[in-house]
């Protein structure tokens, strides 16, 4: 009797966004790559492509680092249309960046039209605290105001950089299987409480 050929890993196709120079390439390399790039040409809009195991099975993550200053808006919407989860990312060093990640929501929900796209607000360089000028409240009221999950990371020491981005995969996961939105933790709740295992087909 012959065995059936494995089913393909489920793709999910994760969309990059943020100012630019807030650290997102350096996040998505250090996922991919498990490196710190420090020096690097300022990205045009590289995709990557990796397989990682999620709640003890295989998915395969398509990874798309925009640019943060896109020229054309047909080329920013285009990015938008394709993904179906988005981490928006800004430095806590730079009330700038935080600021623009409103717009930033603002245009994905534009061209998607739908307010329960996974997404995640990612407040990078965590670890120049000591600069920090983006309130850690302000961060959480907008992710609250948001409905949608508030990490720090940091690019550089990799603190929370596979929280982030296991997260929103296991987001878009629950989506993909018609399941609603993990809740948010409850502050009297224990904050890393697993969500349940999704089976992925």
């Amino acid at each position: 009797m012959s065995k059936k050929p494995a089913a393909a890993p489920t793709l999910h196709k994760v969309i990059m966004v943020g100012s630019g120079g807030v650290g997102k390439s350096a996040l998505t390399l250090q996922f991919m790559y498990d490196e710190f790039v420090e020096d690097y040409e300022p990205t045009k809009a590289d995709s990557y492509r990796k397989k990682v195991v999620l709640d003890g099975e295989e998915v395969q993550i398509d990874i798309l680092d925009t640019a943060g200053q896109e020229d054309y808006a047909a080329i920013r919407d285009n990015y938008f249309r394709s993904g179906e989860g988005f981490l928006c990312v800004f430095s806590i060093t730079e009330p700038e960046s935080f600021d623009a990640t409103q717009e930033f929501r603002e245009q994905i929900l534009r061209v998607k039209n739908d307010e329960n796209i996974p997404f995640l607000l990612v407040g990078n360089k965590s670890d120049l605290a000591d600069k920090r000028r983006v309130p850690l409240e302000a961060c959480r009221d907008r992710a609250r105001a948001w409905a949608v999950p508030y990490v720090e990371t940091s690019a550089k020491t990799r603190d929370n950089v596979d929280k982030a981005f296991l997260m929103l995969i296991r987001e878009m996961s629950r989506q993909k299987l018609g399941l609603p939105p993990a809740p948010s933790p409850a502050p009297a709740r224990r904050p890393r409480c697993a969500p349940p295992c999704c089976c992925l087909s």
